[in-house]
């Protein structure tokens, strides 16, 4: 029986390890050390929330909101910027659980929404978000721009 949690601090090894791989899944050189260092700052610098999904004491998932403002509707809301779940824990409605606890936890923080990003080409996560109401934006654009090296 899988568990959704918040994660804690002794998680942070084996949540580096799931945040690597979602990494490459984006098509990023693995690398542990710089994975690892993230996860713990968003930790120390209280940055992020993490819930995790896990079967005895294994995470098999997790999920990362960052509190985040928005300036039309003048409140509070999450970006759920990561969510994955280990290839091999897919299809037990990990990924779902994790959304609904997400979704609770937003609720409890006053949170006026969550917003999602996810590739053009994961069709399998965008039938997931939308099988929970989630409302793919059909108005605005996503831009970004690198402004150091």
């Amino acid at each position: 029986m899988s568990t959704i949690r918040t994660a804690t601090r002794d998680d942070i090894p084996a949540l580096a390890e799931l945040f690597d791989l979602y990494r490459q899944f984006y098509e990023q050189a693995p690398d542990a050390a710089a994975s690892k260092h993230f996860i713990t700052q968003r930790f120390d610098n209280e940055e992020s929330r993490i819930l995790v999904a896990e079967e005895g004491s294994t995470l098999l998932g997790f999920c990362q909101l960052y509190p985040l403002f928005c300036s039309i509707e003048a409140r509070p809301i999450y970006s759920l910027s990561d969510l994955f779940v280990l290839p091999t824990a897919r299809r037990k409605g990990l990924g779902r659980a994790l959304l609904l606890a997400a979704e609770d936890l937003a609720r409890l923080h006053g949170k006026a929404r969550m917003d999602l990003t996810t590739a053009r080409t994961n069709a399998r996560a965008q039938a997931l978000y939308e099988s929970l109401g989630w409302v793919r934006d059909e108005v605005y654009f996503a831009y970004s721009r690198r402004v150091n090296g």
